[in-house]
C-alpha cells in the first residue's frame, strides 16, 4: 500500500487534511447616505472625487471556523459637500483547517476578502443605483499585494 501523504519520518504520521471553505455568505452592516439630495440632482456636470476606504478583520467562531468581514466604505464629494456616502460590512463564515498558522493567517488576509469582494462590490453597486447616482463600478483589488504591504509595514515598525 503506497501513502503519497508526508509523514515524520517513521511512516506513521499523516498531515492533516487542509480545508478552505466558505461556509456562509452574509451582510453584516450596511448604509447610505446622500445628505445633499435632491440639490445635487439639480446640479449639472458635477465631477465628484470619491475616496474608497477598504479593510478587512476577523474572528475565531470555534477552532478551526471564522468569521471574515470586508469592511467597506465609499465617500463622493464635490468640495466639502457630500454627495453620497455608502458603508458595508460584507460577512463570511469560513472552515480553515489544516494549515499552520502562517498560512491561516494568510488565508485570512488574503483569499477570504478576496472571496467576499464580488459580492460587496456588487451591492455596494446596487445601492448607489438605488440611491439615483450611476451605478459605481470598483476594480478589482488585490489582497495578496495589500497582505504583503501590511506584513512589510508590520516588520519595519518592530525593527
Amino acid at each position: 500500500m503506497s501513502d503519497n501523504n508526508p509523514s515524520n519520518g517513521n511512516g506513521s504520521a499523516q498531515a492533516p487534511e487542509q480545508a478552505f471553505m466558505l461556509q456562509q455568505l452574509y451582510v453584516k452592516d450596511m448604509s447610505f447616505e446622500s445628505p445633499n439630495s435632491p440639490q445635487i440632482f439639480r446640479e449639472s456636470n458635477v465631477e465628484p472625487e470619491t475616496e474608497l476606504n477598504i479593510r478587512n478583520s476577523h474572528a475565531v467562531i470555534e477552532d478551526g471556523v471564522y468569521e471574515v468581514v470586508l469592511h467597506i466604505s465609499v465617500h463622493a464629494k464635490v468640495g466639502e459637500n457630500t454627495i453620497f456616502l455608502a458603508e458595508m460590512d460584507q460577512g463570511g463564515i469560513f472552515a480553515i483547517r489544516g494549515y499552520t498558522q502562517e498560512q491561516t493567517a494568510m488565508l485570512l488576509g488574503t483569499q477570504c476578502p478576496t472571496t467576499l469582494f464580488p459580492y460587496a462590490r456588487e451591492s455596494i453597486s446596487s445601492l448607489v443605483g438605488k440611491g439615483g447616482f450611476p451605478p459605481l463600478i470598483l476594480q478589482p483589488i488585490n489582497f495578496e499585494a495589500l497582505y504583503a504591504q501590511a506584513q512589510t509595514k508590520g516588520q519595519q515598525a518592530q525593527a
